[in-house]
């Protein structure tokens, strides 16, 4: 089994029965879980339920008897590097060198059943049972050295695996001798285990190289585009003329006629399946499958219009509502009757896309005993219950392995490929691979749901905030799987989820609020993506504050600081603006061109990325300043520098949280700066990298990285938060420079030119498509 798992197990080598190998081998030391259903969404939010339990009990660790460690988690890698900090967890725990511990990841015949890999959660809550099974594999084996040697367990040291009494290094063993001709089994303790005391820690809290990347480097890893099987067809998919819309009676039921003769004198044609609405192209090779897909004759009944998108705000109004309370404080109402100045602010947050470098792939094998998928896709085991819907079999004849593909940090299409392909290989009985084009991935990935957010607010006489009044609303679901819907497996029926309300409590200090989500439906296929409702949540909450520290005549950081009662916070924005060099009372170019010809500007913003059903829980808080010029003759807008902090508890690879707010860095400003999904009247039409750019290498700023030295404190998820001030500080540092409030991303040339009255010979602050009085300044 070693030997299949050397370069992760997430290769097509993994045997379909992996978990039962171990339990079958009579030279190592499990540590295992009684086997359990993965946890049930709560109501209003993203998974699927499932009551299937799997066979074997989870494993979260295996020690071998040759020396090597495989520690076992439900999570992905999806860029974050967890692969590498949750070894260096094991190792800490267990004292053995990282290089000994393989990670199997995700494989839902190998791995536990913890979730999708969502909401930063992996370091701070599902590596949890991995550490403790460890740190309980540990104490077991210093207890059979101990009888071994002959001397209590606190007399003994270990290294790298090898076990001595201190002071006689000839009185010694090893786990691996301890293990041998043996089969331990430990079940995971429910309660506390001893673990390491972090001011022991060699591995933990230090930079670790990335135990993937010499693979990619060498062109050696193993991507899920790069899966052969023997036998193996290649298909393409013709989708619906109704790009990226899941919703209404149309879906799944808008097919004619599919004229199978029109590529009978193409070579290589193998079948071509049809069921519903969803259609498939199988061939010999790849490109006679492209060739197919593109000259077969199908015709369609005309879907119903999907309604205008040009006015954003509109649009995001129209949909049916259900309000649900998060807060009530006080009496805002009261509270804004008698402020000394009230603002009524409303802001809206684009569609965007995950566009991933890479269309979605996956290859599925369909055999009498079963479905193997090999998958990019962020959640196995929830895709193994769609599969087991879509395919009728039971989850304990599925098997998904999960491999690297493009990055997404949300839902692309690979869960949909792969449903595809699973379609696909039981129509024809051979194994079928399956490659979208790049018109097909940015078409139908769930986009980034839009959202709108309306905020009435207000100072008292000493300038402080007096009241918050604050409504959002994200038109999402969870994107059932393309195929269940274009079969008619499960109805086109939007499903509602409460996932408007991550961060959508302040972090501020209002002495009067009161905070609402309006859950609403979908109007488009709507998904996951980084940062999910909190970055625009904390677009609104800190473009906010930043307009009441101005109303009060205060400086923005101290406006914040004196009104921000999370310490934590305080340290992180103070030590971003020292680094930075922040002075305070200084102001941009607030409209009048420097020496240069450009608007100068500096923004500053904070959160801490609040996530999960409501009222959730925190994961890492971030901070940003960032520089900023601004051409007012074409609206070019250049970001000069970054300043970003990030207080993540316990680094467990500092390097790996650097890396990530590099990513997240770059992410958003592209994001901000560039981003927005445009729709027709059929839906999606941002089908190229022209009508939806991104951002280029040229563009990316020089970033500066503030890392708090917390290592007392638990370890936090790193892997969206530094994504979640982004829009706020660029908006902020937009107003600085120009003196005119931006509330509508993406910040680009055209918008911020028709904000300054460049196009329209008007100056205001509304951006295109603002319902008239949306935005308005009121001073009681």
């Amino acid at each position: 089994m070693m030997s299949m798992m050397k370069h992760g197990p997430e290769s097509m080598n993994t045997p379909k029965d992996a978990r039962r190998a171990l339990f079958e081998r009579s030279d190592l030391l499990l540590v295992t879980r009684a086997p359990q259903p993965g946890a049930r969404p709560s109501p209003g939010q993203p998974g699927t339920a499932s009551n299937y339990v799997q066979p074997l009990p989870d494993v979260f660790i295996a020690l071998l008897a040759d020396g090597a460690v495989l520690a076992f988690n439900g999570h992905v890698d999806l860029g974050t590097g967890i692969r590498t900090a949750l070894a260096q967890i094991v190792a800490e725990e267990l004292s053995v060198g990282l290089e000994r511990v393989t990670m199997v990841l995700g494989h839902t015949e190998a791995a536990p059943n913890q979730g999708p890999t969502i909401a930063s959660a992996t370091i701070q809550i599902s590596a949890i049972p991995l550490r403790k099974a460890a740190a309980q594999a540990r104490e077991h084996l210093l207890a059979l050295a101990a009888k071994r040697l002959q001397a209590p367990p606190g007399a003994l040291a270990i290294d790298d695996g090898a076990i001595h009494v201190r002071g006689d290094m000839t009185r010694r063993t090893s786990y691996f001798e301890l293990v041998a001709g043996k089969a331990i089994t430990l079940t995971l303790e429910a309660g506390d285990v001893p673990l390491k005391p972090a001011a022991d820690y060699t591995l933990v809290g230090r930079d670790a190289r990335r135990v993937d990347i010499p693979a990619k480097v060498r062109a050696e890893a193993v991507y899920v585009h790069d899966v052969r099987v023997p036998g193996m067809l290649h298909a393409r998919v013709v989708r619906p003329p109704y790009p990226g819309r899941d919703g209404g009676a149309f879906v799944g039921a808008s097919l004619l006629s599919v004229d199978r003769g029109s590529i009978g004198h193409l070579p290589g044609i193998v079948a071509v399946v049809v069921e519903g609405d969803f259609i498939g192209v199988v061939a010999e090779r790849e490109e006679q499958a492209q060739r197919a897909m593109r000259a077969l004759k199908v015709q369609w009944k005309p879907a119903p219009p999907l309604a205008p998108m040009d006015d954003l705000e509109a649009s995001l109004r129209a949909i049916p509502a259900t309000r649900r309370e998060l807060v009530r404080e006080g009496d805002a109402e009261a509270a804004l009757r008698s402020a000394s100045a009230v603002l009524e602010r409303t802001y809206v947050w684009p569609y965007h896309m995950h566009a991933s470098i890479g269309p979605s792939c996956a290859v599925a094998d369909w055999r009498d005993d079963g479905l193997t998928v090999w998958s990019g896709t962020q959640n196995p085991h929830v895709m193994r219950i769609d599969l087991a819907r879509l395919c009728g079999l039971d989850e304990g004849r599925i098997e998904v392995v999960r491999l690297e593909a493009a990055g997404c940090y949300g839902r692309n299409c690979a869960d949909d490929v792969g449903a595809d392909a699973a379609l696909l290989s039981r129509a024809v009985g051979r194994p079928v691979r399956v490659q979208l084009t790049r018109e097909q991935e940015h078409a139908w990935e769930p986009k980034g749901a839009a959202q709108l957010m309306d905020v009435r607010g207000g100072i008292g006489a000493d300038g402080a905030p007096a009241a918050y009044e604050f409504t959002t609303r994200y038109p999402s679901n969870d994107a059932p799987v393309l195929a269940l819907l274009l079969t008619g497996r499960i109805a086109p029926e939007p499903r509602v989820l409460e996932m408007g309300d991550r961060t959508a409590v302040p972090p501020y200090a209002y002495p009067n609020a009161l905070v609402a989500c309006d859950d609403v439906a979908p109007i488009v296929r709507s998904g996951w993506l980084r940062g999910v409702s909190a970055l625009p949540n904390s677009f609104a909450h800190d473009c906010f504050i930043d307009e009441l520290a101005e109303v009060a005549g205060q400086d923005r950081l101290a406006y914040r600081l004196a009104h921000l009662p999370d310490e934590r916070a305080c340290d992180l924005l103070r030590a971003v603006a020292a680094r930075a060099g922040w002075v305070e009372g200084a102001a941009g170019s607030r409209g009048q061109a420097a020496g240069d010809g450009k608007l100068h500007g500096r923004g500053v913003a904070y959160a801490r990325y609040v996530h999960s059903k409501f009222p959730g829980f925190g994961a890492a808080w971030s901070a940003w300043v960032i520089d900023i010029a601004v051409d007012p003759r074409d609206g070019a807008l250049a970001v000069k520098s970054i300043v970003v902090g990030q207080d993540t508890g316990l680094m467990v690879n500092p390097a790996g949280v650097r890396h990530q707010m590099h990513g997240n860095i770059i992410q958003s400003l592209s994001r901000v700066l560039k981003e927005q999904v445009a729709f027709g009247s059929q839906g999606t039409t941002s089908l190229e990298w022209g009508a939806y750019p991104i951002l280029r290498f040229t563009e990316v700023p020089p970033i500066e990285i503030v890392l708090m030295d917390r290592p007392d404190q638990p370890p936090l998820g790193s892997g969206e938060s530094a994504s979640v001030p982004s829009a706020a500080a660029l908006a902020n540092a937009l107003f600085d420079a120009t003196g005119q409030r931006f509330r509508q991303p993406p910040f680009t040339p055209e918008n911020i030119l028709r904000v300054l009255g460049g196009l329209s010979g008007r100056k205001d602050s509304r951006p295109p498509g603002r319902v008239n009085g949306s935005a308005v300044d009121h001073l009681a």
